[in-house]
């Protein structure tokens, strides 16, 4: 199966999953470089539309994403990666997911999550 990379300029979006748990980590996107680094390494890797650069999940924190499969879906535009996570978590908030609020009424989001670690002690600073 081919990955295709040109329905939206480059890029598909990269479903984070836990391997062992189901639950959903979090969202990145990936262009072909990215795809075949975590393919090489075994270490999900992104493109990081911010910073115009590939960037390592981990690299700055040491809670990398260790890829246990990666899915591919029916269109070839979207992947999951079934991951075991190094680290108490995976968001740049302190989270274990990304996912950590549950949106209501009015599109008011309430926590539903504790923080994991401490992201001034990891990033240093503001996160």
């Amino acid at each position: 199966m081919v990955v295709d990379f040109e329905k939206m300029d480059g890029l598909i979006p990269a479903v984070v999953q836990d391997a062992a748990t189901g639950e959903v980590l979090m969202l990145g996107y990936m262009n072909g470089a990215a795809l075949g680094n975590t393919l090489a390494t075994g270490d999900v890797t992104f493109y990081s539309r911010s910073r115009d650069r590939l960037w390592v999940k981990g690299e700055s924190s040491g809670h990398k994403l260790r890829v246990q499969e990666l899915l591919v879906d029916c269109d070839g535009d979207a992947v999951v990666a079934r991951v075991t996570p190094v680290g108490p978590g995976v968001c740049h908030e302190g989270y274990r997911t990304c996912f950590f609020r549950k949106l209501g009424a009015a599109e008011s989001a309430t926590v539903i999550g504790e923080r994991a670690f401490d992201p001034a002690a990891v990033y240093g600073g503001t996160a």
